[in-house]
């Protein structure tokens, strides 16, 4: 079991910045990626981006390419989302989640690929 806690959202004005924290516990030694999602009023919900937990390598979505980074402290056992240059449109219910076992090099994109997730955090960007 990997228990998963995010933290960090809030309401922010668009071209402001956010860092979300996503911290897990448990069998986080079994984790190969961890990833982070949002969800919409109304929408499916939507990959974002996802970082290796060992090696660190990272994959986004094209909505977030030049404006959010994924990073891991893994003495920390915790995955950061810093997003940058805010839009409207960013706003929803940030998750993150893990995927245990398989490859160590594979980022999984699709949310059905992932095992454990928290419980979200409200990101609102207004003004």
């Amino acid at each position: 079991q990997v228990q998963l806690v995010e933290s960090g959202g809030g309401l922010v004005q668009p071209g402001g910045s956010l860092r979300l924290s996503c911290a897990a516990s448990g069998r986080t030694f079994s984790s190969r990626a961890m990833g982070w999602f949002r969800q919409a009023p109304g929408k499916e919900r939507e990959f974002v981006a996802v970082i290796t937990w060992s090696g660190g390598s990272t994959t986004y979505a094209d909505s977030a390419k030049g404006r959010f980074t994924v990073s891991k402290d893994k003495a920390k056992n915790t995955v950061y989302l810093q997003m940058n240059s805010l839009k409207p449109e960013d706003t929803a219910v940030y998750y993150c989640a893990a995927k245990t076992g398989g490859s160590t090099y594979y980022m999984p994109t699709s949310r059905y690929e992932y095992g454990y997730w928290g419980q979200g955090t409200q990101v609102t960007v207004s003004s």
